[in-house]
């Protein structure tokens, strides 16, 4: 028989929140770190070919 589970807490959930928030901002910086370099032409992170570049 099914049974409810208990509730989880304000603290562990919001902690949970922050730590997903935090791990997108940190991919969110990474990544427009990465296509400032890629514009300015300085990137050494990956290899990539410029003449199939689509607009």
């Amino acid at each position: 028989m099914a049974v409810p589970k208990k509730r989880t807490s304000k603290s562990k959930s919001k902690s949970r929140k922050a730590n997903w928030k935090r791990k997108a901002l940190y991919k969110s910086r990474k990544s427009l770190s990465l296509a400032k370099s890629i514009l300015t032409g300085k990137s050494t992170s990956f290899v990539y070919s410029e003449n199939n570049i689509l607009l």
